[in-house]
């Protein structure tokens, strides 16, 4: 925010689970009164039985881009969401988007048939893909499957990973804390999302449970809490535990890249200061 008002430019976000109207609270999504004061693009543009994936998102935002370069120098895309953001920076892979059939096709075949199956036909349709991907996320094998069976090729045959070029320059701003400092605040955001309503959240997506979006950290645990598995303190104990293991996984994901220069998030001049040297 601080950012945007200094170059008067508008937020980009880059968060996969934002972009849904009706996830506003367990995703922390831009207030109202931030969304008064700085322009947001993809925020509560999708509602929940929506598909979208980071292909659609890639374009979106390059479609948006063309527009705001005609009349500034920058433009700001802010997020967690790490195959978003790729998408954007490197490119990638032009792989077709499903149609509604196939993807009906396979989430009632996930539903009667179950993961393993599923994971058992990947292996003999996409053996390569087989072997590197997540066979323990449904996600992952439902997508790869669904190509297989829509295109009549491998998901593999689809994946290049070729970076693009970008007509613009890309200055990335990675921000992190003490871990200890890090765990406290995220520990604290959870307490304040379950004060601000995210069990009556949860509990208005129970019919949506099986959409894609939903598997996502605060929900998931809810739903557990709902099926009588956990008691809601347990539940919300293992939404702040599985959001410190996703802060990790994402540190871990961005400090690969070495064009990432990191910053406390409280070093507002010395952010500043790296951006205007690339003027």
């Amino acid at each position: 925010m601080q950012i945007a008002r200094q170059l008067d430019i508008p937020i980009i976000n880059a968060d996969s689970r934002q972009l849904f109207r009706e996830l506003k609270i367990g995703t922390a999504s831009p207030t109202e009164e931030q969304l008064q004061a700085v322009r947001h693009y993809f925020v509560g543009t999708l509602s929940i039985g929506d598909y979208y994936s980071a292909s659609m998102y890639e374009q979106d935002v390059m479609a948006l881009l063309d527009e705001l370069f005609q009349s500034g120098d920058y433009a700001l895309l802010s997020g967690g969401s790490m195959m978003y953001i790729d998408a954007v920076c490197n490119g990638i892979d032009d792989i077709p988007t499903v149609d509604d059939a196939t993807r009906a096709t396979m989430k009632r075949r996930l539903a009667e048939e179950g993961l393993e199956a599923l994971v058992a036909e990947l292996k003999q349709l996409d053996p390569e893909h087989y072997y590197i991907v997540d066979r323990q996320n449904p996600r992952r094998v439902v997508h790869a499957l669904e190509i297989c069976h829509m295109t009549g090729k491998t998901y593999s045959s689809f994946r290049k990973a070729t970076r693009r070029q970008r007509p613009f320059d890309i200055i990335k701003i990675g921000l992190n804390r003490e871990r200890e400092e890090l765990y406290k605040r995220i520990n604290l955001r959870v307490d304040q999302m379950m004060a601000g309503g995210l069990l009556n959240e949860a509990k208005s997506m129970l019919p949506h449970r099986d959409e894609n979006a939903l598997n996502t950290v605060g929900y998931k645990e809810l739903f557990n809490y709902f099926d009588g598995i956990w008691n809601l303190d347990e539940a919300v104990e293992r939404i702040k535990g599985n959001t410190r293991r996703y802060a990790r996984k994402q540190l871990t994901w961005f400090k690969r890249d070495e064009q990432m220069r990191w910053f406390h998030p409280d070093h507002q001049e010395s952010i500043m200061n790296y951006i205007y040297q690339y003027e």
